[in-house]
């Protein structure tokens, strides 16, 4: 069974750790910059002047000559599939491959590169789980990931990182549920049209399931009142709970809204969208999803902004959306055809689904 209650204060510390590692990282860093500045004040003469500037604000490495030196780009990817724009990996004849709307947008970045460097700049693909990528990036392991991340998201986790411009602009939060008594409930919660209001309360008092580190888990945290909130390692894993748990079961899963309704079109068809009474799929946020880089990489943000720019004045990344969310295909012949590589020697470790566990209520 996927519902693990049994160790519910081991997993609580393992999460806290995550975010304690990022919180020291800031505050050792804030710290430097702050004895540096404080060296400034006292240190006579232009030269020391500068040296202490240097200190402080430590902008003057360029990230993107240092990716130009190495020919490699290292960019984190979720091991969790965000169908489509990160389907799972696929072996292929020619190694592992992974693709998705967010794998050729990776794509499209390297070429950049490559143009700009003068010299073949290669993506090395980490395919790690998402509550980790930022963590890795906090420690200068990526240069930057993708993983339909939704942008100005107000939580302590996501502080001190970077955007880009939005590659995707219509993103938000929704819900889909497999019980038509459920959606029956949400839409009889439903105000007149007249009313203004907002959708947060449609969910009180139900059993809600979101994935660590998203968007949805942080949402629901804060906003909602559910009877229930269920964390998952991965929406299969939700998925897969809600098929095995029939005395207290899954009302609603909670997510992006293109990967939810993406997945109820294809593989999870017994699902539905939570609408309003003319259909309409009922949204809870908006979202832009952005290319996740370190605060201080400002160059490599100017850069992969006039590479989204480019991109949007030319039409491509309009096609890109079509090609991957309007389209009919066989994602792993795409993958074999265009994937992006990655070394498999941990990806046994990662790529299991994992588990879900359920938290009290606030």
């Amino acid at each position: 069974m996927a519902l693990l209650n049994r160790h519910p204060v081991l997993r609580l510390r393992m999460r806290r750790r995550s975010r304690d590692t990022i919180l020291i990282l800031r505050f050792t860093r804030h710290i430097s910059r702050f004895t540096a500045g404080l060296c400034l004040l006292f240190l006579p003469g232009c030269g020391l002047v500068f040296d202490a500037v240097q200190l402080v604000y430590p902008v003057s490495t360029n990230e993107l000559d240092a990716i130009c030196r190495r020919g490699k780009a290292q960019v984190g990817m979720a091991a969790e599939p965000f169908r489509p724009f990160v389907f799972p990996a696929v072996w292929t004849d020619e190694g592992a491959r992974v693709t998705g709307f967010d794998a050729e947008l990776v794509h499209e970045i390297s070429e950049a590169l490559t143009n700009r460097c003068g010299r073949p700049v290669a993506p090395v693909l980490h395919l790690i789980r998402f509550r980790d990528l930022f963590l890795l990036l906090n420690e200068g392991q990526l240069d930057f990931f993708v993983s339909a991340v939704a942008a100005g998201v107000p939580a302590p986790a996501r502080a001190g990182f970077a955007y880009s411009s939005p590659y995707f602009e219509q993103g938000g939060i929704a819900g889909i549920t497999k019980r038509r008594e459920v959606l029956d409930v949400v839409q009889g919660r439903l105000p007149p049209e007249e009313a203004m209001g907002g959708t947060a309360r449609l969910l009180d008092g139900l059993a809600i399931a979101v994935q660590d580190g998203t968007a949805a888990q942080m949402y629901a945290e804060s906003i909602l009142r559910p009877a229930r909130l269920i964390h998952c390692d991965s929406l299969p894993a939700a998925f897969e709970l809600s098929a095995t748990t029939d005395t207290t079961p899954v009302d609603v899963i909670l997510g992006a809204k293109p990967v939810l309704d993406f997945v109820t079109k294809t593989t999870r068809r017994d699902w539905v969208p939570l609408t309003d009474r003319t259909g309409r799929i009922l949204l809870f946020t908006e979202a832009e999803y952005s290319v996740v880089m370190a605060e201080e990489s400002y160059k490599l943000r100017w850069f992969v902004n006039d590479v989204i720019f480019h991109l949007r004045q030319t039409g491509r990344l309009e096609a890109m959306r079509r090609r991957w969310l309007d389209e009919s295909y066989a994602y792993p012949r795409r993958a074999s055809i265009e994937g992006l590589s990655f070394d498999v020697a941990k990806m046994p470790a990662h790529y299991a689904q994992g588990t879900c566990r359920e938290t009290a209520p606030r």
